[in-house]
C-alpha cells in the first residue's frame, strides 16, 4: 500500500499542493469567525439530576450568578469624606453600561409605617446631601439598628464593606462583557488612586471575564513560545533552515486548520480549546523529525533524493500513521465524557493531530523534492558525537545491565503503588487560579469577611398554592436557617423571612428587638402594609414563585473543595429531612456551587473511564500492528510505568487528582507510546535483515530510532514545559506532569524496552510478530517487478523510475 501511496504523492505534487492550499484557505477564512466562550461551561450532562435541579431553579427564580462584588476594608468608612467618596463610587458604577442594579450602604433603605394609609413607605437611610459628621452619625446609628443589612453589605467587627452590582445577563453572554467589566474596573481604579485604598473584586461574572481574557492572552503567548522552542531545537539538531522552515510551515497550517474547524463546528475558544494551537505545534514537530531523520539517513546511503523521499513514505509512513493515531486516540477518548468543554477539546485535537500526519506525509516529500538536496553539513547531525555517545551508553546498559534495569523498574513500581495510595481527590471553584493571583486573594478576602461568595440555593416547594405563607412554613424555614448558621463555611441565609422580620421591625416603629419571625396575627397585619408592586414588593416576589408555592433560601458558601462540599451536601439533606416532611415539602439544594461540585465529581469519574479506554484503544492498535499479545504487553509496559511514576509523584507531593491533572494520563500515554511504535517497527524490520538475531536487531533499532526518540523527546519536554508559566494552576500542573511523564517514558523506551526484548528473547518475539496483520514495509521482501515498472515521460518521473528500478533490482537479488 505504501509503495502506491509514495507514487501518488511524488507523481501528483502540484495537484496535492493545490488541494492543500484550497483546504487551508477555506479553514483560514472560517477561522476569522472563531469566538471566545463567554458562557459558563457546565461539566454536568443535561440528563443529570443536579443539572435539572439547577435549570428548574433558574426557570423559577432566574440566574443567581449575575453579581459582581466590590469590597473594601476601612476603619474610617463612616468618616464623612470616606462615605461621600463611596457614595460617588456607587453613583459612577451605576452609570456603567450593562449595570442594572446596585446595592450599597449609601443607597440602603428603611421601611416607615404609614398608619393612615396602612402601608410601608420606603425611605432612603442616607439622604443625597449630608451636612456634617454629626448628621452622618445619626443616619449611621439608624442603619446599624437594622439587622437586615448585617453580613449582607457590611461586617462591623472586621470593618469590611461591599457593594453588589447586578449586571445584564445578555451582556454577560456576549463579547460586550469584557467592555462592561473593564468599565467597572476603570471607575474602581480611579477611586483607588484618589482615596489611596485597595478594593477587592469577585463574583462569578467577574472571575469568568478575567479568566477569558487570560485564556485569550495565553493562546497567543503559548503558540509563539511553542513555535520558538521548536525552531531553536530543530535548528540545533539539523543545522539547516530548510529543516526548520518546512516543519514550522506544517504545524502552522495545522493551527489554521484547527481554528477553522472550531468555527466550522460552532465551537468556541475555552480554557481547553485555547490550548490546542500550542499543543499541535509541539505534537506535530516529532512527525517531521522522524521523517527528516529518515530522509537524511537514506540520502547518505545512496545519494538519490527522490529515492530517499520514496523510502521515507514507504518505510516509516505506516509507523508514523499509527503514532499519530495513538496520540489522537488519547485525545479522542474525551469524546465519551458528556461534558461539552471536554468533548469539543477531544474532537478538535484528535482530528487535527491526524491532519498533521497527512500534512507531514504530503508536504515533506513534495517540498524536499523541489529544493536542493541536503549538504554534508545538513546531515552531520547523524554523526553527532554527543548523541552517538548517549546511544552507545544506552546500548551498553541494555546489553550488560539488564538485571539492574529490572530491579530499578520493580523498585519504581513498588514506590509507585505506595505513592498512588497517598493520592487525594479534590476540586475547587477557582482550582486553576494560583494562590498569589489577585482573583484568588480577593476571593479569600470575601470568604474571611463575608463567609464566601459562591451561590448556594435551597428551594422549598410546599406542594400547594399559597403554601409558603403558612406560619408552619415560616417556622420550618427559620428552624433550618438556625441549623445552617452552625456551619462556619456558610454565610447568614437570605430568604423571605429576612424581609418579614424587616417588615415586623418597621411595623413596630423600627425597634430592633422586634426583628423576628411574625406570628400568625402579626403576619396578616404586616402583609396589609406591604405594597403590591415596586420596592419591597419586587424584593419579596424575588423569593416567591408566581403561585406562592415555592420559595428560596439564598446562601453564600466558601470555596471549600469537592470533598468538604460533598460532606456539607449530605449534612444539608440530613438537616432538611429532619425538618421538612417529604409528604408535605419537596426541598432541593442547588446553585452554582453545587453544580460545580457535582460536575467535578462527574468529570473525575468519566476521565478515569477515558484513560481506560485510551489504554484499550492503543492496545488494540498495537495488536493490529504486531499480531502478538506478548508484544502488546511488551509495548505497553514501558509506557504504563511512567504513568505509575507520575501518579506516585502526585501522591508524594500532595498534588490532588482533579480534572486538570487526570487529563495528563490520557494525553501523555497517547504521546509516549509513539516512540514504542517507531522502535518496534524498526526492530521487526531488522529481525528479517539479521536472520532473527534478536540482540543484534535491538542494537540496530536503537541506533536508528534512538536518535529521533531523543530529538522528539527534547521538543516534547520543553514544548509542554512552556505551560508551566500559565496563569492557571491546572494548565501549570498539566505542563509539569506531562513533561515529567514523557521524560520518564522516553527513558523507559530507550532502556527498559530494549532490555526486555534482549533479555526475554524468544519468549516475546514470536512468529506472529514476524507476520503482522497490518503490513510494515521491509526493503528485503520480494516485490513483484511488474508492480514497479512505470512509464516515465519527464526528467523528474525518470528519476522516480530509476528509484523503482533500483528497488526492483534489489528485490530480485
Amino acid at each position: 500500500m505504501w509503495i502506491k501511496v509514495s507514487r501518488i504523492i511524488l507523481r501528483n505534487k502540484i495537484l496535492l499542493l493545490s488541494i492543500l492550499a484550497v483546504i487551508t484557505i477555506f479553514f483560514g477564512y472560517m477561522a476569522r469567525n472563531v469566538e471566545m466562550s463567554y458562557e459558563y461551561a457546565s461539566l454536568l450532562p443535561k440528563k443529570d439530576q443536579a443539572y435539572k435541579d439547577y435549570q428548574k431553579f433558574v426557570e423559577v427564580f432566574g440566574e443567581e450568578g449575575n453579581l459582581i462584588i466590590v469590597g473594601i476594608q476601612d476603619s474610617d468608612f463612616f468618616n464623612i469624606d470616606h462615605f461621600n467618596a463611596w457614595r460617588e463610587l456607587s453613583d459612577n458604577l451605576a452609570e456603567v453600561e450593562g449595570v442594572e442594579n446596585l446595592l450599597s450602604i449609601s443607597n440602603t433603605y428603611n421601611l416607615k409605617k404609614n398608619t393612615e394609609e396602612k402601608k410601608f413607605e420606603v425611605e432612603m437611610i442616607f439622604p443625597d446631601t449630608i451636612a456634617d459628621q454629626e448628621e452622618l452619625d445619626k443616619y449611621v446609628a439608624e442603619f446599624r439598628s437594622l439587622p437586615f443589612y448585617r453580613g449582607l453589605v457590611y461586617n462591623d467587627e472586621l470593618e469590611a464593606y461591599l457593594l453588589a452590582i447586578t449586571v445584564n445577563k445578555d451582556k454577560m453572554a456576549s463579547k460586550d462583557r469584557e467592555d462592561m467589566v473593564a468599565g467597572i474596573q476603570e471607575v474602581c481604579h480611579a477611586f483607588e488612586q484618589e482615596q489611596n485604598v485597595q478594593l477587592h473584586y469577585s463574583g462569578l461574572p467577574y472571575i469568568r471575564v478575567v479568566n477569558a481574557v487570560k485564556i485569550k492572552r495565553e493562546l497567543y503567548l503559548f503558540s509563539v513560545l511553542a513555535l520558538l522552542i521548536c525552531i531553536v531545537v530543530l535548528f540545533l539538531f539539523f543545522r539547516s533552515f530548510k529543516a526548520v522552515v518546512v516543519p514550522v510551515l506544517i504545524v502552522l497550517v495545522g493551527v489554521v486548520w484547527s481554528m477553522g474547524m472550531l468555527a466550522l463546528f460552532g465551537y468556541k475558544i475555552t480554557l481547553l480549546t485555547g490550548m490546542i494551537p500550542p499543543l499541535l505545534i509541539v505534537i506535530g514537530i516529532p512527525n517531521s523529525i522522524y521523517m527528516l531523520n529518515k530522509f537524511h539517513q537514506e540520502y547518505v546511503q545512496h545519494g538519490n533524493r527522490v529515492k530517499a523521499l520514496q523510502r521515507v513514505i514507504i518505510k516509516i509512513g505506516n509507523a508514523t500513521f499509527l503514532t499519530n493515531l495513538t496520540t489522537a486516540s488519547g485525545f479522542a477518548t474525551f469524546v465519551i465524557v458528556k461534558s461539552d468543554i471536554l468533548r469539543q477539546f477531544g474532537i478538535i485535537a484528535s482530528l487535527n493531530i491526524l491532519g498533521l500526519f497527512f500534512l507531514s506525509l504530503l508536504l515533506i516529500p513534495i517540498i524536499f523534492s523541489f529544493i536542493t538536496p541536503p549538504s554534508s553539513k545538513h546531515v552531520g547531525h547523524l554523526d553527532n558525537k554527543m548523541v552517538t555517545k548517549v546511544i552507545t551508553q544506552l546500548i551498553h546498559i541494555t546489553q550488560n545491565y539488564r538485571r539492574v534495569v529490572y530491579i530499578v523498574t520493580l523498585a519504581i513500581i513498588g514506590l509507585g503503588i505506595y505513592g498512588i495510595s497517598l493520592m487525594k481527590s479534590s476540586g475547587y471553584m477557582v482550582d486553576d487560579i494560583p494562590e498569589d493571583d489577585p482573583v484568588y486573594m480577593d476571593l479569600k478576602f470575601f470568604e474571611t469577611n463575608f463567609n464566601g461568595l459562591m451561590p448556594l440555593e435551597i428551594m422549598v416547594d410546599t406542594k400547594k398554592p399559597q403554601g409558603v405563607m403558612q406560619l408552619s412554613t415560616f417556622r420550618k424555614i427559620d428552624q433550618l436557617e438556625t441549623q445552617l448558621a452552625k456551619y462556619p463555611e456558610l454565610s447568614a441565609p437570605t430568604s423571605l423571612l429576612n424581609l418579614l422580620k424587616f417588615s415586623k421591625q418597621a411595623f413596630y416603629n423600627g425597634h430592633e428587638k422586634y426583628y423576628s419571625v411574625p406570628n400568625n396575627r402579626e403576619k396578616n397585619f404586616i402583609l396589609q402594609y406591604v405594597p403590591q408592586e415596586g420596592g419591597e414588593a419586587d424584593l419579596l416576589h424575588s423569593f416567591l414563585d408566581s403561585t406562592v408555592q415555592t420559595t428560596r433560601i439564598s446562601i453564600r458558601v466558601k470555596d471549600v473543595g469537592t470533598k468538604r462540599m460533598e460532606e456539607l451536601s449530605q449534612s444539608f439533606y440530613a438537616e432538611i429531612d429532619s425538618i421538612f416532611t417529604p409528604d408535605n415539602y419537596d426541598v432541593t439544594v442547588t446553585g452554582s456551587s453545587i453544580v460545580a461540585f457535582k460536575g467535578n465529581q462527574y468529570l473525575l469519574k468519566n476521565l478515569f473511564t477515558s484513560l481506560g479506554l485510551a489504554i484499550l484503544l492503543i492496545s488494540s492498535f498495537m495488536a493490529i500492528m504486531f499480531s502478538s499479545w506478548r508484544m502488546v504487553i511488551m509495548s505497553l509496559t514501558p509506557n504504563v510505568i511512567p504513568l505509575v511514576f507520575t501518579a506516585a509523584v502526585m501522591g508524594f507531593t500532595d498534588i490532588p487528582i482533579k480534572a486538570s491533572t487526570i487529563l495528563v494520563f490520557s494525553i501523555a500515554f497517547g504521546i509516549s507510546v509513539d516512540n514504542t511504535i517507531h522502535f518496534l517497527a524498526k526492530y521487526r524490520q531488522e529481525l528479517n535483515v539479521t536472520n532473527w538475531d534478536i540482540r543484534k536487531s535491538v542494537v540496530l533499532a536503537l541506533k536508528e530510532t534512538g536518535v529521533s526518540m531523543l530529538y522528539t523527546s527534547v521538543v516534547l519536554f520543553f514544548g509542554f514545559g512552556i505551560f508551566t508559566i500559565s496563569s492557571f494552576g491546572g494548565t501549570q500542573a498539566m505542563g509539569i506532569l506531562v513533561s515529567l511523564t514523557l521524560l520518564v517514558a522516553v527513558t523507559s523506551n530507550l532502556i527498559l524496552l530494549p532490555s526486555l526484548l534482549s533479555g526475554l528473547e524468544r519468549l516475546t518475539t514470536t512468529e506472529a510478530f514476524k507476520e503482522p496483520l497490518l503490513h510494515i514495509y521491509d526493503e528485503e521482501e520480494d516485490i513483484e517487478l511488474d508492480d514497479l515498472e512505470i512509464y516515465v515521460p519527464d526528467a523528474e518521473s525518470a528519476a522516480l523510475g530509476e528509484v523503482d528500478a533500483s528497488e526492483s533490482e534489489t528485490a530480485a537479488k
